[in-house]
């Protein structure tokens, strides 16, 4: 009976991997956003903050992102997204994630970093990249801060023009700093492992 277990764990185990295959063994895996304004390659660092490369990395390899909109841009500050359909409609979110603001990476210009309301450990699937020097978005010490996992390694110069759209209040959500123009996240692929 123990062989049998054995053999239909290692039959269906292959099936289960490459379903949801998040790199595990790589440090430093690559994602290419394709957007409506261009694409994006972002590398992330699994080694400062491994338990949320792996939430972002399940979210892409599920395809979770694609056909997403940025719903909020405020100019030297952020450009967030990850979380609403092209009809503004919140999407299905994993459980909430630990709070690695405090693995030493900064809220720095060009990087990506985990959004999340204002309980520290309430991050899901949202994602922002920082379009200024936000360092007072890092945690301190009497408080948390917003946990950053990677960095944009080409089109800068994309979220660049992400970050000067026209934005207002959308009617539906009441939110403000949301772009006029919706910009589409049309797919999110993690890159082949470098060899």
């Amino acid at each position: 009976m123990k062989r049998i277990f054995t053999a239909l764990i290692l039959l269906f185990t292959p099936l289960f991997a490459n379903a949801v295959d998040i790199q595990a063994d790589t440090l430093y895996p690559k994602v290419e956003m394709t957007t409506s304004m261009g694409t994006i390659v972002i590398e992330l660092d699994r080694t400062r903050a491994p338990i949320t490369v792996d939430n972002f990395l399940t979210y892409v390899v599920k395809g979770d992102y694609d056909n997403t909109i940025f719903h909020r841009i405020i100019p030297e500050f952020v450009v967030q997204g990850g979380g609403l359909s092209p009809n503004i409609e919140e999407l299905p979110e994993l459980a909430p994630i630990v709070n690695e603001s405090g693995n030493g990476l900064s809220n720095s210009l060009g990087t990506i970093a985990m959004a999340r309301d204002t309980e520290p450990h309430t991050a899901t699937r949202q994602f922002y990249f920082n379009v200024g020097e936000n360092n007072r978005l890092d945690p301190s010490s009497r408080r948390w801060g917003y946990a950053v996992f990677g960095e944009v390694i080409s089109g800068m110069e994309v979220l660049e023009a992400m970050a000067l759209v026209t934005t207002g209040e959308n009617a539906k959500l009441g939110w403000p700093d949301f772009p006029i123009k919706p910009i589409i996240l049309n797919r999110a692929r993690l890159l082949p492992r470098e060899r």
